[in-house]
């Protein structure tokens, strides 16, 4: 008899998972046990089975049992594994704190579920420009795999502390954060 994964029992292995500190997914390879009808869309709402979750507690538990592999994303606990679809990132940067300036600054990012990454060369902040529009879409990493899309107000904030610098031989307007630096653009497209 095929069991079909349900929200539930991915919910109880969370939560079991969850008393022990952090969920050590990386670690965690059971078999694949089908698709749940739950999405995350661009703008960070969980869904499932086409409604919203409402609780961000759960939103969390979900989040923290949350595995990417070959491109695909899993809710993972220790006895199952089921896919889910994402629409672009799994989690949404809403903000971010800075300390020091210029070269020696640090930017720690904050997710909409609580996550806290600081960008540098372990956590890159990449931007992907729309080919047509050539509207940045800017991402943090977070964790194995699983980025963090950067809301539009921080990443106005992050333009404001960007600087030029030589990348390849040529000027890249981008951030630094802890020691590195981040190209976004050549400068020669800021001016245009």
């Amino acid at each position: 008899m095929i069991v079909k994964p349900s929200a539930d029992s991915v919910l109880a292995g969370a939560q079991e998972a969850a008393k022990k500190g952090p969920p050590p997914v990386h670690l965690w390879n059971p078999p694949f046990c089908g698709d749940l009808d739950m999405r995350i869309a661009r703008d960070g709402t969980w869904f499932y089975l086409g409604t919203p979750i409402g609780r961000p507690s759960l939103v969390k538990l979900f989040s923290s049992i949350l595995k990417r592999e070959d491109g695909k994303y899993f809710l993972v606990t220790p006895v199952e594994k089921v896919g889910i679809v994402v629409d672009d990132a799994p989690f949404v940067a809403v903000d971010f704190e800075r300390t020091g300036a210029g070269q020696d600054q640090t930017l720690t990012f904050i997710t909409h579920v609580g996550d806290r990454t600081t960008a540098g060369p372990e956590r890159p902040i990449r931007v992907v420009r729309d080919p047509h529009t050539g509207e940045p879409s800017p991402y943090v990493l977070v964790r194995a795999d699983l980025e963090a899309l950067i809301d539009r107000k921080s990443f106005y904030r992050l333009v404001d502390l960007g600087a030029h610098e030589p990348v390849n031989g040529e000027s890249w307007f981008g951030l630094w954060s802890a020691g590195r630096f981040f190209p976004f653009m050549p400068s020669s497209e800021l001016a245009a």
